[in-house]
């Protein structure tokens, strides 16, 4: 299971959302072997006065993703997810590595519920062990 939060100024995000939203689940699917099918995106375009972000430092194309998924990955599986978000994000969009921040955030399966079962009694037809 994974689940993708994305954050960013509205401006930015609303012309790109769904292209971005296939290049993010590209990058799932390639570095965890994620089925193609299996999509969670939820998009939180922000108005400039809620979204404060490091002036100078950062352009309005600043976006952060938060990734919530099963534990169980490897390190190596979490590290080609976030370079390939890196690569695939600046050179798609111009998204720069200074204006992207990503977030892993892993759960024991058990801690999820989904179709009505704590996600440890749940039949996947996926391998999360990768």
């Amino acid at each position: 299971m994974s689940q993708v939060k994305i954050y960013g100024l509205r401006s930015h995000l609303t012309p790109i959302k769904s292209q971005l939203s296939d290049i993010i689940h590209s990058c799932v699917v390639d570095a965890l072997h994620y089925p193609i099918d299996k999509r969670f995106h939820r998009f939180f375009p922000l108005e400039p006065d809620d979204y404060y972000y490091p002036s100078g430092e950062r352009t309005e194309r600043y976006t952060i993703i938060e990734l919530s998924m099963f534990e169980g990955r490897t390190v190596a599986a979490k590290k080609q997810l976030i370079r390939l978000l890196f690569d695939r994000l600046d050179k798609e969009f111009g998204i720069s590595n200074l204006d992207l921040e990503i977030t892993i955030f892993e759960t024991a399966k058990h801690n999820w519920g989904i179709r009505g079962l704590p996600g440890d009694e749940l039949s996947l037809s996926y391998k999360v062990n990768v």
